[in-house]
């Protein structure tokens, strides 16, 4: 089978390499699946820098986030068992973190159901309880994680404000759904979402950026309000100051999705529930901007680390190979990198 592997760290498109390899072996208590869709994550690029939480022996496969087949023919979603990731025909998986893949969707948007929504549906659920008629406010908007909170957010009644940088990606939040769309790279940020909320603020902030948008959420949260911390895809980890959120009644929120797989699972599958109820009605679905062959899945691990991509890319192993240079050509066109792209939790 063919498969990418990771053989030292370094940035994507330097250390990824594509290799005819046997298929994986499942452990004691593991799956073999046959990937039928791979979405890129900012973990990705993160796992090939050695930069995640995880790190997996070299040499690995990237590639957290499947729509696979079991050998019985279910149609499943899975976080792959590294370090046999998703950048490849076949992976493994822990059975008992398996989810059924909605019949409403296909298998590109299928995978990309899985982190992203599951994320925001905790951020905004389970953490930031978010209520109809609240304002929420949506960091980097057009990516694959802010995307998925704007249409959450719609689906739950909010008004949404989603700051992106760049014509493109505000048109694309538009389409989201975003009510207020800031571009960032025109707009000061701060004084557009004073105005827009007139002056009370967002009620909830998802911060998938960190950085200036940190900075920025704690300037323009409401009273009572809730910031929701799910990423640093800006690169820089923020230092709150706390006498602030204690002098204006605010929270600062984490949120690890990550630990409910192993603290909570039971959750994970409720969240599961509502999301493919959300999108059989059609209230969600995922943003899927590509669908790449295998052999494209190093060029677009890379872009999503530069952030120069909207929603989500899906490498789809049965598209056949293009030669390597077909998927570059549908980046966008003299992008500058921002984290827009790179959201994590």
């Amino acid at each position: 089978m063919q498969a990418w592997q990771v053989q030292e760290n370094g940035e994507p498109s330097e250390v990824m390499r594509l290799r005819d390899t046997e298929r994986p072996v499942p452990g004691e208590g593991q799956v073999l699946l046959r990937v039928r869709a791979a979405n890129v994550n900012f973990p990705d690029a993160l796992l090939c820098r050695g930069q995640y939480q995880v790190r997996p022996p070299l040499p690995f496969t990237p590639g957290v986030e499947i729509c696979g087949e079991t050998e019985d023919g279910r149609r499943v979603l899975a976080t792959p068992a590294l370090p046999f990731g998703g950048f490849a025909e076949y992976a493994v998986a822990d059975p008992a973190a398996l989810l059924p893949a909605p019949d409403s969707l296909d298998d590109a948007e299928a995978a990309a159901l899985h982190i992203g929504y599951q994320t925001g549906w905790f951020a905004l659920h389970r953490r930031a309880a978010l209520q109809a008629g609240e304002t929420l406010l949506v960091h980097a908007a057009a990516g694959g994680v802010g995307s998925a909170a704007v249409q959450l957010g719609k689906a739950a009644g909010a008004t949404v404000i989603g700051v992106v940088g760049g014509a493109q990606k505000a048109a694309v939040a538009r389409e989201l759904g975003c009510d207020v769309v800031i571009d960032r790279r025109g707009e000061e940020v701060i004084a557009a979402v004073k105005e827009a909320t007139g002056g009370h603020g967002a009620d909830v902030v998802y911060d998938p950026v960190g950085g200036t948008a940190y900075e920025q959420s704690a300037k323009v949260v409401a009273f009572e309000g809730r910031i929701v911390v799910v990423g640093f895809a800006g690169g820089t980890v923020p230092r709150p100051a706390l006498n602030h959120a204690l002098l204006k009644n605010y929270s600062i929120l984490g949120l690890h999705w990550g630990l409910y797989n192993t603290k909570k699972p039971e959750l994970v599958r409720h969240c599961h529930e509502q999301l493919t109820a959300l999108a059989a009605r059609g209230a969600i679905r995922p943003l899927v901007s590509e669908r790449v062959p295998i052999d494209g899945a190093a060029d677009a691990v890379q872009r999503v680390a530069d952030g120069v991509t909207t929603g989500r890319i899906a490498v789809m192993p049965g598209a056949g190979r293009t030669g390597g240079a077909g998927a570059a050509a549908d980046a966008e066109a003299g992008a500058a990198a921002d984290p827009d792209a790179g959201a994590a939790s």
